[in-house]
């Protein structure tokens, strides 16, 4: 019988565990409720919380065409003129925001102020990333990649000047660089890029690891269960960033790595030599979503 390993950061954080008890807390009152965006990368939430009644905005201009209710901010956080549309609305706003990804616009929005170009290491498709865009007054940069962090240097070295990905303004010489992570940015590629950063002659780069810590401890968690795991499996939802970086993390371990939903995904053969079978679960994945994973691989192996 094989010995199964359940990550114990395997599941919601705080700060999806607090938006998401926000929405059901608004739903049991019922009324007219929206969320900017799913709430959280699940598809298994946002279905339940949808036939509770919870329906998802899903661009600026449907904010207008809400006349009454509650609008919650999702846990990802949204721009500055995003937030102010909606508390402009009058409505009842509900901010769920993680508290991390909060700070970080506090950081933008000040740093900013104090003239500093702002680099994101991050994917800039994300809604968290563009969200953080949102709250500078200057330009901005996104970074996802040793090569991408590679050619900005270049650019500062031969140009001292770099376009900005967000305004598409030069930067006069001299700018300063501020640089933040994506809450769920994988750790080990964050400090890569910034290695790659500080290795100019410029001394006016700030940089500040913003990636949660909670996000820091699960990757770590993950990557020594499936170095030791013959089958590693990683719960998550297929827009969940996390989850994806939990299981590129995973596959460079262990190369029976598998990414799934819910328990309705797993297709294992069992083939008798499975000694472990590690088990991990993203930010946004609910405990009954993981036990009942855990529950069907118990039957099967």
């Amino acid at each position: 019988m094989a010995e199964i390993i359940l990550a114990k950061t395997a599941g919601f954080c705080f700060g999806v565990e607090r938006a998401v008890e926000k929405v059901y807390e608004e739903a049991e009152k019922g009324g007219v409720i929206h969320t900017y965006g799913p709430i959280i990368h699940n598809e298994e939430v946002v279905r339940d919380l949808h036939d509770r009644g919870v329906r998802v905005i899903e661009n600026e201009e449907e904010i207008d065409q809400i006349k009454e209710g509650t609008i919650i901010i999702r846990s990802h956080g949204v721009s500055r003129q995003i937030d102010e549309k909606i508390r402009g609305t009058g409505l009842n706003c509900v901010d769920a925001t993680c508290p991390f990804v909060k700070r970080i616009h506090r950081i933008v929005e000040n740093k900013s102020a104090e003239g500093y170009h702002i680099v994101i290491v991050g994917n800039p498709d994300h809604p968290e990333v563009q969200g953080i865009m949102g709250w500078s007054s200057t330009p901005v940069t996104v970074l996802r990649s040793k090569e991408e962090a590679a050619d900005f240097v270049r650019h500062m070295k031969e140009q001292g000047s770099l376009a900005s990905a967000q305004k598409d303004l030069p930067d006069a010489p001299g700018t300063k660089y501020c640089v933040v992570a994506q809450t769920t940015f994988n750790a080990n590629k964050f400090e890569e890029i910034v290695a790659i950063l500080n290795e100019t002659s410029y001394n006016n780069i700030c940089c500040m690891n913003t990636i949660c810590n909670a996000t820091h401890e699960r990757q770590k968690e993950a990557e020594s269960i499936a170095r030791r795991a013959d089958l590693m499996i990683v719960i998550g939802g297929r827009s969940s960033s996390n989850s994806a970086k939990l299981y590129e993390i995973c596959k460079r371990e262990c190369g029976h790595t598998y990414f799934i939903q819910t328990w309705r995904d797993l297709n294992l053969s069992p083939t008798g030599y499975e000694q472990i079978i590690g088990i991990t679960a993203g930010a946004s994945t609910p405990k009954k979503i993981i036990e009942e994973v855990l529950n069907h691989v118990r039957a099967d192996f």
